[in-house]
């Protein structure tokens, strides 16, 4: 097998979930050395707030906050999300493309039918990916690693990443989606939702009782699919 092409890889289905669950973490990475790529299912064309114009415009600004290796969007469409061949091969084509040492994907219980689906994907995927008589024009990869991240709701971590360090960082990178979180103008050009409900607050809120059992200031909880391999301890 092929050496790694990037060391983390990870799987949102709109731009801003990744930033949401695992923000710190991608920004800790980079600034250790590893190479960090983030792709994105859909273009979140059916959000109530921002257009799909707006919301890229805000991505690249996150990206670059993040200091992301690459970022690319798979143009899947938005409440559309389903395990179907087609889409799933869109995931396993980019698996094999960047290689990832580790994948991440949004965790299976959410409140957002798409975050769940995206998880869905990314576990189908992983699984044909490694397939070398799936899709064989392209070589078979299986990532050491498959972890989840959480986006809307708190779930009991399996492990967390210490954020404290780059945790303004992190909020930096959110508030670039301010059509999301801080929409302006006129009623008639947005509706209240959950991330206008002082989302960003409780996204902090979280990250810091995350930390909490261990006296971090910020933390990120994360899920690994199967066991957690270590060589020591």
């Amino acid at each position: 097998m092929s050496e790694y092409g990037l060391d983390l890889l990870i799987f949102a289905a709109h731009p801003d979930d990744a930033e949401i669950g695992m923000g710190g973490t991608i920004i800790k990475s980079i600034r250790s050395g590893q190479k960090v790529g983030l792709i994105d299912l859909t273009y979140a064309e059916m959000s109530s707030n921002g257009d799909v114009e707006t919301r890229q415009c805000e991505a690249a600004a996150a990206s670059e906050v993040l200091g992301l290796t690459v970022r690319r969007n798979l143009g899947l469409p938005d409440r559309g999300l389903a395990v179907t061949g087609e889409q799933v091969d869109k995931l396993v084509f980019a698996i094999r493309e960047f290689r990832p040492r580790v994948v991440f994907a949004p965790y299976f219980i959410d409140r957002h039918p798409d975050h769940i689906a995206c998880s869905r994907l990314t576990e189908e995927a992983l699984f044909n990916a490694k397939l070398r008589r799936y899709l064989p024009e392209m070589p078979a990869w299986s990532p050491d690693m498959f972890l989840y991240y959480f986006i809307n709701d708190v779930h009991a971590p399996g492990f967390v990443v210490d954020i404290s360090d780059v945790q303004a960082k992190k909020m930096d990178a959110l508030r670039a989606y301010r059509s999301q979180f801080e929409p302006a103008g006129s009623e008639q050009d947005w509706v209240a939702t959950p991330l206008t409900q002082d989302y960003l607050e409780n996204v902090e809120a979280r990250d810091r009782l995350f930390g909490q059992p261990k006296k971090f200031s910020y933390a990120e909880g994360f899920i690994a699919k199967g066991p957690y391999v270590v060589d020591r301890f």
